[in-house]
């Protein structure tokens, strides 16, 4: 399934320190392609830099994922809704934290929150680990006066959506990976035992049958260009997934591809509608206006063919049309999804029946994972069976007509 689409041009971390326009001292992380484009970037967000460096990590000591991100989340809503004041939480989190590129990250926040950035603010100084979605609805929340509320609702989103992603992964991943055991099996095979059966053989000064003969071959074509072979593949991987990544006609045609699959594209298309009517619901419940709350959405809908759809939809309901209607425009949602939205347009309680459509999705997710684990698991043992036990038959069958002539 393919994840959040990236520029084409690659990208580093830079670590900064300098100044905004009333002279505050500042510092953080930014996303750029070089130095040069980093610096105008800090100085179109009226930062005089006074210091700047490329770095492949935020700290020594480990690197920072989604999973700690959403860990932290939780943390921050749980001692807020229990009273505990905010710089207090950052410094309770960040001091007690095992990762000290977490507890780094923390302490730059608390820090320029003391110095009188906002929250929202503070976060939007890390784009790498605080997208627009969660620093829009930190926005919402502090100038609704709902902070805890908000963050309470980004830690079950973020729960939730780690959750589908982790699902789907690991569906896709079971099937990969045996496919990857087999070839190098096969590998192994054709380099090393099937050679030596061929010696064996060669002083039998009989026909060999066709199986054996055409294993034989192959495990020539094997140990001559094994070196081709093997730097063919990794360089072919390589190349899709370097194209997958930057090509948006590859991207059409993938993600399009995804969602057909016979077994895995209906599990992938209901884990995106889960995670694109759970981001809406999360966004129109913190009190965001859906027109911007929708390109928050696009952001994260994980599929090109819904990220632009999306924007579709934004622009046809800033015009003025119903949700429901633009929904039904782009042709990509269910029956049962629309008519869910028309509810809640109709009730006023939007936010609501998208938490009810993504929670009924999530669920069909659970199911479907737990189904295709049981039907994988006699269709992988099938193919196994058949590639490795044809080699082994493939090269016994002399040995057995030898056994058979000296009966």
């Amino acid at each position: 399934m393919a994840t959040d689409k990236k520029d084409a041009t690659k990208e580093f971390v830079f670590s900064w320190e300098g100044s905004d326009r009333k002279g505050k001292k500042s510092k953080g992380d930014i996303r750029a392609a070089s130095l040069a484009v980093a610096s105008a970037q800090l100085r179109r967000q009226g930062i005089t830099v006074l210091k700047i460096k490329k770095q492949s990590g935020l700290a020594k000591g480990g690197t920072i994922t989604d999973k700690d991100i959403t860990l932290f989340t939780r943390q921050l809503a749980t001692m807020m809704k229990s009273g505990v004041p905010l710089l207090q939480a950052f410094d309770i989190v960040g001091k007690g934290h095992s990762n000290p590129a977490v507890a780094k990250l923390l302490m730059d926040i608390k820090t320029d929150i003391e110095t009188g950035s906002s929250l929202s603010q503070a976060f939007k100084k890390f784009p790498l680990y605080f997208d627009d979605l969660y620093v829009n609805l930190i926005g919402a929340g502090e100038q609704a006066g709902i902070l805890d509320t908000v963050l309470e609702r980004l830690a079950t989103y973020k729960e939730k959506t780690q959750a589908i992603i982790g699902k789907i992964k690991s569906a896709l991943f079971y099937p990969i990976s045996i496919l990857v055991v087999a070839f190098v099996i096969t590998a192994v095979i054709m380099l090393f035992v099937v050679p030596a059966f061929k010696e064996l053989f060669s002083s039998f000064g009989a026909n060999l049958p066709a199986p054996t003969v055409f294993v034989m071959n192959v495990s020539d074509i094997f140990v001559k260009y094994w070196y081709i072979i093997f730097s063919s593949i990794g360089g072919s991987i390589y190349a899709f997934m370097y194209t997958w990544k930057r090509s948006k006609t590859m991207q059409h045609f993938m993600d399009r591809l995804m969602l057909k699959l016979p077994i895995f594209g209906p599990v992938i298309e209901k884990a995106t509608i889960a995670r694109w009517t759970r981001t809406l619901s999360t966004m129109f419940a913190a009190g965001v206006p859906l027109v911007e709350a929708l390109n928050s959405v696009a952001g994260a809908a994980g599929n090109i063919l819904y990220y632009e759809a999306t924007k579709k939809i934004q622009a046809e309901v800033s015009t003025g049309t119903s949700l429901t209607v633009s929904m039904q425009n782009a042709e990509l949602f269910p029956s049962m999804v629309l008519q869910m939205v028309a509810i809640g347009e109709e009730s006023g309680a939007l936010d609501a029946m998208l938490g009810k459509v993504a929670d009924f999705y999530e669920a069909e997710v659970d199911d479907a994972v737990d189904s295709l684990s049981s039907l994988m698991e006699p269709i992988i043992m099938v193919v196994l069976g058949g590639l490795i036990g044809g080699l082994v038959v493939a090269m016994y069958l002399p040995i057995f007509k030898m056994g058979e002539v000296v009966h």
